[in-house]
């Protein structure tokens, strides 16, 4: 099954309601960035749950002490049992999303790299779109929060 068909597939499996947001979400992600790279998470490693399925889009370089690199997702959504989340990876301030995004974002839980919301009716969605679209439009992850 390729990338897009496991997202609508992970979607469709979700209640209505949670559906119905993260489906909005995803394709205004996609609508500002439609030429950003997708994945998709089932949540399993090793053929044991690990995290909620999370989509992800945009890449960016971790480099890690040892001279190494990964590639990974520079943002992230996923829902749990309590709502939604949005992972913002890459982030070198960890107070960047909350002092950028939190005061006209709504009610969200924010730590370093994570929005987390009940429902999108708790939040305003451009103000969550442009957080994203910011974090997609970066190439260099050390500049975020900078």
């Amino acid at each position: 099954m390729d990338t897009s068909s496991q997202v609508r597939a992970y979607i469709a499996s979700l209640p209505d309601t949670k559906a119905g947001e993260l489906k909005l979400i995803h394709d205004s992600i996609l609508g500002g960035s439609p030429d950003c790279p997708l994945e998709f998470f089932d949540g399993t490693a090793d053929g044991k749950v690990v995290s909620n399925p999370t989509i992800g889009y945009g890449r960016y370089t971790i480099n890690y002490a040892n001279g190494s690199t990964k590639q990974a997702a520079r943002v992230g959504l996923s829902a749990n049992s309590t709502g939604i989340s949005v992972y913002i990876m890459g982030l070198s301030d960890k107070a960047y999303l909350q002092e950028t995004y939190g005061p006209t974002l709504g009610k969200a839980k924010i730590t370093g790299y994570c929005i987390r919301f009940k429902s999108l009716h708790d939040i305003d969605l451009n103000v969550l779109l442009v957080a994203i679209n910011d974090a997609l439009k970066l190439s260099n992850p050390s500049t975020i929060g900078s």
